[in-house]
């Protein structure tokens, strides 16, 4: 499934073949659009000439289509696109700079290279400008470095701010362009040609209706096919993506995720998808519960996507199986570092037993563990919770004598869990962005 992944061509000569034939082309589409002459880029601001408006967003619909498109046939794995995080107000004054800017100068940074490559000279002097701006910002950044990182919503993409399907996200777009194109047309006639009102004609050109009606059939198509759930992005995966399940390479024991819990270069988070009564009764130290429907989409989702790569993340539940299907909706949806405790909770207290008074396992069945009946609502508040610390926090055992634990505590330094062994199932993996940049 695409994308393709070519960070593994990273410091070879093929990488810059690669990369430097996708900015050739590029700079050549806008040179071939007139985007090398700054008198074409700044008329779209007095409405005289609309190229940049139609070049521009032609290419994002189109895009935008054929992207929608590809991911709801399975032929494109979305996830692993890079998606520039959104900080909205940084964004909002960057956008505002850089439009006094071009208006100013006529040009943005992807048409100073194209006006300096053929040698204009006022792409020159703009680009020596860009440089000095840029070497500015660089030095004067720390001062304001708390507004340049604030607001920072994530992978923030259309559908999630409407709320609405791809498809129909799509399509309106594509109709929002076309009414832009068609605005664009009008005040071409009277701002460009000097065309009285009385005398424009609203009738759309050729190639706006025959682009148009070809952008707006594909994009009902794309609304009407959908886009695949995460159980069906999954299957689509391949081999590969299997491989973990098929081995049991994604779960792990809870041993190690208390060997993990550590280490001090890890931070390990462990996501609890039982129901809260049950949480209540006991969960392991540190862990949130959370909705597995809820991981699956909006600031859960982006949450997990945007974490450091010295994060790993454990799902736990009753057993496995909640806990084997949150992990391949959240693999499809390109979450990693993300594995499963083996066994869930029932395992865990299996090997870390609190005391027979506050709970008791109930009749076994051959090779599932025994589940448990708790007698009080302990959370986190017992050493079976935390078997990774070394001395007493104070838990507190309900059923627990005074006379045997002074102030009504447990005495977790008496405890010795012992030594499990454990074939070590985590590896911590990095994802590679290949980041673009404005045209």
């Amino acid at each position: 499934m695409a994308p393709y992944d070519l960070s593994s061509l990273s410091g070879t000569i093929a990488n810059a073949l690669v990369f430097g034939a996708v900015g050739f082309g590029f700079g050549a589409a806008l040179e071939l659009g007139g985007f090398g002459d700054t008198r074409k880029l700044a008329a779209q601001f007095y409405l005289k000439d609309m190229t940049v408006l139609k070049v521009m967003f032609t290419a994002i619909v189109v895009a935008a289509v054929l992207l929608a498109g590809a991911t709801g046939l399975g032929l494109l794995d979305m996830s692993r696109v890079w998606v520039n995080p959104t900080y909205l107000w940084p964004g909002v004054v960057g956008g505002l700079i850089m439009g006094v800017g071009f208006v100013l100068g006529g040009f943005c940074p992807g048409t100073t290279l194209v006006a300096t490559a053929t040698l204009k000279i006022d792409g020159m002097v703009f680009l020596l400008g860009a440089l000095i701006g840029v070497w500015l910002f660089g030095e004067t950044v720390g001062s304001y470095e708390n507004f340049f990182i604030s607001s920072n919503m994530g992978r923030f993409t259309l559908p999630e701010w409407f709320g609405l399907p791809v498809g129909v996200t799509v399509f309106l777009v594509v109709l929002i362009a076309l009414a832009l194109f068609w605005g664009g047309e009008l005040a071409e006639q009277v701002f460009g040609h000097g065309r009285p009102w009385a005398e424009v004609s609203l009738r759309p050109s050729r190639a706006l209706l025959a682009t148009g009606s070809a952008l707006l059939l594909v994009s009902v198509v794309v609304m009407a096919r959908g886009q695949p759930t995460p159980a069906q992005k999954f299957d689509l995966l391949g081999a590969e993506a299997r491989r973990p399940v098929e081995g049991r390479g994604l779960f792990v024991h809870p041993a190690e995720v208390v060997a993990l819990k550590q280490d001090l270069n890890l931070k390990v988070e462990l996501l609890d998808l039982r129901d809260e009564h049950d949480f209540n009764l006991f969960h392991v130290g540190g862990s949130r519960r959370v909705e597995a429907a809820a991981l699956t989409r909006g600031a859960r989702l982006n949450e997990l996507l945007a974490r450091p790569p010295s994060t790993v993340s454990f799902l736990i539940g009753h057993g496995e199986a909640g806990g084997l299907a949150a992990w391949k909706e959240l693999r499809a949806l390109g979450v990693g570092n993300l594995y499963v405790v083996e066994g869930g909770v029932e395992r865990w207290l299996e090997l870390y037993a609190p005391p027979a008074c506050v709970a008791e396992p109930l009749a076994a069945v051959e090779g599932i563990p025994p589940a448990w009946r708790f007698a009080f609502a302990t959370g986190a508040s017992l050493p079976a919770a935390w078997p990774e610390l070394p001395v007493s926090r104070g838990f507190r055992v309900p059923c627990q004598s005074p006379a045997s634990a002074p102030d009504g505590h447990g005495e977790h330094a008496d405890i010795r869990w012992p030594s499990y062994a454990f074939d070590k199932k985590v590896k911590l993996q990095t994802r590679t962005a290949v980041k673009g940049g404005c045209g």
